[in-house]
């Protein structure tokens, strides 16, 4: 072969894979950002806005979500993350690196002459079998007052005692069978407050104060009603008013908000909480009744206190009821007070479904958002073992994982196997990742840590990042959840698969508005 022809054989490589490599650069600047962070040593990030504004923060998806990415696949993988933290709450570093692992041992492979049919074959058995590995090295969380949970929480929450012990009471307020129910999130029981103390309570937190200074600070036993609408008269359009019919209508629907407002005092409602505005009719006459209003009340809040205190929401339209009938529309709670300093309604104690708040107390205002996401973690990450049982963590069972995954490489026949090399790297990557931030060599520690474990049979061998010494995860406390884990991987293996299949990026052409019109 000629000069000539075997440039232009190497010009049609090089245009082959621009798609893959570009994309595969774009996943390694995505994950190279957020490596520094895993590990007990991980370090911090500082994100910075135009204004100057500043984030300095240790967790994964708020890089991920926060940073500049313009680029499509760098999109995909942060999409991922989401992802995973939707679905379980904690684990997107850990994710995003193994992606990040794949896809760039995956390009290597192709470059090499591997096909892209070939190589997703083996990652896909890889992934398939390191993710049956994790599942059997998997210990079950007997209930919610398992020891375990505490160091799970401990993990995730990076060692804050405090957050820890906050978040495992919850836990075990809110129970087993709730910690199971796939629309409850424990994570969103959190919140932390400048000023605040510490503290863990059957109850939830509504992020306003009562309408005004005259109304009860605290009632003790109140009837909660809770209005998913305004607390206002029916509008009717101001066309109408000008006519003798309007001016009727109107003067009726004021005269039925008066009734409504006044059958909500007789049948003994002591809390009113209202999805939007109260006017000045109902607001002088409830606080006069001595009724705490809460206005201007978020959806999700509603929803919370509805829950819990076994209320059923109901439309203004709805006080036109029957006081028998609307009374059976009212939950209960224990007391309800409004805290002043916090500007914030706590209700305690609800009738309805149990719901524990945890409440963080952060010294400055600079340090809220970063407790409240590392006590939303040990939450997210409690509730995850309560469900799918715990792992030794550390990086110890990915690299556990490892000899099962060469067994179904060397099972495999063809080009394929080199697929599997991709799944192989990506299970080392955690290990690697957290023994490099805590300043030891990777290549000799995942050495040991494989030696360790193939002589002692035990997949909760791995390197104490205190002292480089191969210790038992278990007896240190680091464990993490199966779930994390187990969907880390599965995401890592979708992204990857994803961006190995991409051959060619287009530009689309920009479509006028006018153009979709009909």
């Amino acid at each position: 072969m000629s000069l000539k022809q075997q440039a232009s054989t190497g010009s049609e490589v090089d245009e082959r894979l621009a798609a893959l490599v570009t994309n595969a650069n774009a996943i390694r600047a995505i994950s190279s950002a957020v490596e520094g962070t895993l590990g007990p040593k991980g370090l911090d990030t500082m994100l910075v806005d135009q204004f100057g504004e500043v984030v300095i923060t240790n967790d994964g998806v708020t890089i991920l979500t926060m940073m500049e990415a313009n680029h499509p696949a760098a999109r995909m993988l942060i999409n991922i993350a989401r992802a995973q933290q939707e679905e379980i709450g904690d684990g997107t570093t850990t994710a995003t690196v193994m992606a990040g692992a794949l896809v760039s041992t995956g390009v290597d492979q192709v470059a090499r002459g591997v096909p892209v049919a070939r190589v997703i074959e083996g990652l896909r058995a890889g992934i398939k079998r390191g993710l049956q590995a994790i599942e059997d090295y998997s210990r079950p969380v007997e209930d919610t007052d398992d020891p375990v949970l505490l160091q799970v929480a401990l993990v995730a929450g990076r060692e804050h005692q405090d957050i820890a012990d906050l978040v495992v009471r919850a836990a075990a307020l809110v129970g087993k069978e709730k910690l199971n129910d796939r629309a409850f999130k424990l994570s969103d029981t959190v919140a932390a407050e400048e000023g605040a103390d510490n503290q863990v309570f059957m109850g939830v937190i509504i992020n306003k104060e009562k309408m005004n200074r005259h109304m009860p600070v605290e009632i003790c036993a109140p009837a909660v009603l809770i209005i998913d609408d305004a607390l206002e008269p029916e509008e009717i359009e101001e066309e109408a008013l000008a006519t003798e019919a309007g001016f009727a209508r109107y003067l009726e629907l004021q005269n039925q908000h008066r009734q409504g407002v006044q059958k909500i005092i007789e049948i003994g409602v002591g809390l009113v909480l209202v999805d939007r505005g109260v006017d000045d009719t109902a607001e002088e006459m409830l606080t006069d009744a001595g009724i705490m209003v809460v206005q201007r009340v978020s959806a999700r809040e509603l929803r919370k206190a509805a829950e819990h205190t076994g209320a059923r929401m109901i439309k203004r339209t709805g006080l036109k009821k029957d006081a028998g009938i609307l009374k059976q529309y009212l939950g209960k709670a224990l007391r309800a007070y409004n805290d002043e300093k916090l500007e914030q309604v706590w209700i305690l104690e609800g009738s309805g479904k149990p719901m524990a708040t945890v409440l963080v107390g952060a010294a400055t205002s600079e340090v809220v958002g970063e407790r409240e996401r590392i006590a939303k973690d040990a939450a997210s990450a409690v509730q995850a073992a309560v469900k799918g049982g715990v792992i030794p963590g550390g990086g110890a069972v990915e690299m556990a994982a490892v000899p099962d995954v060469e067994k179904v490489r060397a099972g495999m026949r063809g080009m394929a196997a080199y697929g599997v090399d991709c799944v192989l790297e990506a299970l080392k990557r955690p290990m690697a990742q957290i023994v490099a931030n805590a300043g030891f060599n990777p290549l000799e520690k995942l050495g040991d840590v494989l030696a360790a474990q193939a002589e002692t049979g035990k997949p909760s061998l791995a390197v104490d990042c205190d002292t480089g010494n191969i210790c038992d995860m278990y007896e240190l406390g680091v464990m993490d959840p199966t779930l994390v884990k187990t969907y880390a991987l599965k995401a890592a293996g979708e992204i990857a698969e994803a961006i190995l299949r991409i051959d060619t990026i287009i530009k689309k052409r920009e479509v006028k508005k006018d153009s979709l019109e009909v």
